[in-house]
């Protein structure tokens, strides 16, 4: 049987207001990846997390950013490596001290981007998930300079692929504000995981088929149509006999 992880990015609270219905995303998910308060997410919305998380049997990656609440770490770091690797092992021991049982970690925003192209910055990451967290977790993500860190620091790395982000024909992501950046319609998202499931292919905007072979499928939560998209992703896969499971 084809099988294939589905994530989303939740927990993501701001001023204590959910910016998604965490309970209706985590009931149809197999992995959330939860914010450590750096670009959103306090102490008690990690608990709150990790508890649901629990209860609905899924599992519980750490989703750590550049320090930057303020532009829901969106924003690309000019500070000191130093310090960002100082912010990435608090939010990671924040996440397990909320008591996860953390499975994987994918970096948020700009830090998801930045450690694509940039090997220091990756490396970064890649020395604070060792230093934290004792046993070699995968980090999830696109495939760049994060893939070479995670191998040297004896990480696996996990490729994924998105559902309600366009792609341009290279296999990057259409910039956000960018014509086509964001997917809505339920039924086309549904149609698209399937499809990269099976054939591990998707459509950039410009009508060409993108190599984007992933083990995890991700939904953002914090969209107006999460929860309808992720409802009818996780009928289309079950009526096309995939299994939804995580591959931690």
């Amino acid at each position: 049987m084809v099988a294939i992880d589905l994530n989303a990015d939740l927990g993501e609270t701001v001023d204590g207001v959910p910016t998604a219905d965490d309970e209706a995303m985590f009931a149809v998910i197999s992995s959330a990846s939860i914010a450590c308060g750096g670009h959103a997410g306090d102490a008690a919305s990690m608990r709150e997390a990790v508890a649901r998380a629990a209860r609905f049997g899924v599992a519980v990656g750490a989703h750590p950013s550049f320090p930057d609440a303020a532009n829901f770490g969106r924003r690309e770091w000019t500070g000191d490596s130093s310090e960002l690797r100082r912010s990435l092992e608090a939010q990671l021991r924040a996440l397990a001290d909320a008591g996860a049982d953390i499975r994987y970690v994918k970096p948020h925003g700009a830090l998801y981007h930045v450690v694509r192209r940039d090997a220091d910055t990756a490396r970064v990451v890649v020395a604070a998930i060792a230093e934290v967290i004792v046993r070699p977790v995968p980090v999830l993500g696109l495939e760049g300079a994060i893939t070479s860190a995670a191998a040297t620091a004896g990480l696996p790395f996990v490729r994924e692929a998105f559902l309600d982000r366009g792609y341009l024909a290279d296999g990057s992501l259409v910039p956000r504000g960018d014509p086509g950046a964001l997917l809505h319609d339920p039924a086309v998202v549904a149609a698209r995981a399937v499809r990269l499931a099976r054939d591990g292919v998707v459509e950039a905007v410009d009508g060409s088929l993108v190599d984007a072979d992933a083990a995890s499928l991700c939904l953002h939560g914090d969209s107006a149509a999460a929860v309808a998209m992720a409802r009818a992703v996780r009928a289309a896969l079950d009526a096309a006999a995939i299994e939804v499971r995580p591959p931690w």
